[in-house]
């Protein structure tokens, strides 16, 4: 298995408040929101605490159990913390992960980060946004097109470390010849349009590093107003910067 990850501040914040973790088969990406460095401790807690639960176990029965249990425990921890420590009162971070085992694909989800999945030249969204402008796109009160500009966009109506407890959504993937996965922050979605980011991916062909590269760019041209993560997963060596 191969994957390339990239994270970069962007061109507005001051500091990189999301967190990764690219070491196959598990991959994680979590957009910390807080006070002062609260958010860069929330989400590095939250893939630390998820990588100590999942990678411990060489051999897990059962991977979506593991994956919803260790976002479980990086909430309890990081609420922990927020209540112990003004400093980092209200703090919270989106998490998303992904476990590769068997030719399945196992995730698990809280926030407005992303899992894409490529497949047959289609971008297709695989986790839901857990957010004020996502619910208003499933209930149909706006369209897609009309959550990019929305006031409201970065509301979000779940994540990690903000209550005692967090529901996680989760589901599996068959995981065949070709596919590719894409986990990626808001950063990333919210200036760079799912058309674009697929036309990119496909013209980089097998070159993740080229097509993070590029997508970063393009997030950064756009205005870079948030920071920005990316990961790729196909076939082969686990690269990150």
């Amino acid at each position: 298995m191969q994957a390339f990850a990239k994270s970069d501040i962007g061109r507005v914040r001051e500091s990189n408040e999301d967190s990764f973790l690219c070491l196959s088969p598990l991959f994680v990406v979590a957009d910390g929101m807080g006070g002062h460095v609260a958010g860069e401790i929330a989400s590095k807690m939250a893939t630390d605490i998820i990588k100590r639960c999942i990678i411990k176990n060489e051999y897990l029965k059962d991977p979506a159990l593991a994956l919803a249990e260790a976002v479980g425990d990086a909430n309890t921890e990081v609420y922990r913390l927020s209540q112990e420590n003004d400093q980092y009162a209200g703090m919270g971070t989106t998490v998303t992960a992904a476990y590769f085992d068997d030719n399945k694909i196992y995730w698990c989800h809280v926030g407005d980060s992303r899992i894409y999945l490529i497949r047959d030249n289609q971008l297709t969204q695989i986790t839901p946004d857990h957010s004020l402008v996502g619910e208003l796109v499933r209930s149909g009160n706006i369209t897609p097109e009309e959550a990019l500009i929305h006031p409201q966009r970065n509301i979000l109506t779940r994540a990690v470390g903000t209550g005692e407890t967090v529901s996680s959504e989760s589901g599996i993937i068959d995981c065949l010849p070709g596919d590719m996965l894409l986990l990626c922050t808001d950063g990333l979605t919210n200036m760079v349009r799912e058309e674009k980011i697929l036309e990119v991916i496909r013209i980089a062909d097998k070159d993740s590093a080229l097509a993070l590269e590029t997508l970063v760019q393009l997030a950064n041209s756009a205005g870079g107003v948030d920071n920005i993560t990316a990961i790729l997963v196909q076939c082969g060596e686990v690269k990150y910067e």
